[in-house]
């Protein structure tokens, strides 16, 4: 009856496990990539007020700010590599 038990013990952690695995996949592929506004020009990290309609500044996908420059990103969003476990670097449909 204790064999039964521990059994049914593993049975569990193994289904709990697998889920968190699968919940991981879905948020981790599903995440859009950082943003922040910058000049197309100069690479000038700008306050986000300037990315919208009126604004001059356009917004800037992933890589990195420093010295108040993004750098190692794009404009282009599509360009942007997402990562994350278990995500294809294709393109999805939608």
């Amino acid at each position: 009856m204790a064999a039964a038990k521990q059994r049914r013990l593993r049975s569990s952690t193994v289904v709990l496990g697998g889920m968190g695995i699968l919940a991981l996949t879905i948020t981790s592929c599903g995440s859009e990539p950082d943003r922040r506004c910058a000049d197309r020009n100069s690479y000038e990290e700008l306050s986000s007020n300037e990315c919208d309609d009126d604004g001059n500044g356009a917004y800037y996908y992933g890589g990195k700010s420093s010295k108040g420059r993004v750098h190692g990103g794009s404009f282009d969003k599509s360009a942007v590599d997402r990562g994350g476990f278990g995500c294809s670097s294709g393109s999805g449909g939608g």
